[in-house]
């Protein structure tokens, strides 16, 4: 009996961390301590990977460095050839492109953009390549050899390490905008040529005032993303 009611607190507490869990665009200034990272690191290093390759390597920034790293991103993204090692999406359509547009406009209203602003929602946009001002930074990349399945595993790495972060109290956003300017970021980090640049996390404390954070995306129900069979 007592091994079930283990068995239950775990479930219980793992869906609580799941809901907690949000793309924070809006950081207070305090960087993460470095054991605290670590610690979330070594957590998400348990993720299964594709005949345990453990294909997802790391760059690690500190406050100085992701300071300059944001700065000399955003000056780049202004006036830079966007360009990336893994396609993008070729397009969003149905019910894709229907969350992805509520997603969008829930940030907007949160910010106070009015549709049809196109310089306030460019301004917005560029907040990305500041990394929402986030004191931490982590890039990750994947072998260019390991295609798809080197992406996929190192997604799973990814949430694990975003959801090992919001276990410490630490908030996070995965973004592929880092990915954007992929030539930029392999020169900065000096990333070999072998390695695909896949995305950032940027990390830090929330700052539960920031407009940016004020929203919440929905999750489809289950009958719209399983098929029992």
């Amino acid at each position: 009996m007592k091994d079930n009611d283990a068995q239950t607190d775990l479930a219980t507490a793992y869906g609580a961390l799941l809901r907690a869990r949000h793309s924070c665009r809006g950081y207070r200034p305090d960087p993460v301590p470095r054991d605290v990272i670590e610690a979330a690191l070594i957590d998400a290093q348990q993720v299964p990977s594709w005949c345990n390759s453990q294909p997802w390597k790391v760059q690690a920034c500190g406050p100085e460095e992701t300071k300059r790293f944001a700065e000399a991103l955003h000056a780049h993204a202004k006036a830079g050839k966007h360009g990336t090692d893994i396609p993008f999406p070729e397009r969003y359509e149905g019910v894709y492109k229907t969350r992805r547009s509520i997603c969008g406009w829930q940030l907007y209203d949160a910010v106070g953009i009015q549709r049809g602003d196109r310089a306030g929602s460019a301004r917005q946009s560029m907040e990305n390549f500041r990394l929402f001002g986030a004191p931490n930074f982590l890039l990750i990349t994947t072998p260019k050899a390991l295609g798809a399945y080197g992406v996929l595993d190192c997604g799973s790495f990814v949430t694990a390490v975003c959801l090992a972060l919001q276990a410490r109290g630490v908030a996070s956003v995965p973004m592929a905008s880092t990915a954007g300017f992929s030539h930029f970021v392999r020169d900065w980090f000096a990333i070999p040529e072998d390695r695909a640049v896949l995305c950032g996390i940027a990390l830090g404390y929330a700052d539960p005032d920031h407009p940016a954070n004020g929203f919440r995306t929905e999750r489809a129900p289950l009958r719209e993303v399983v098929e029992w069979v």
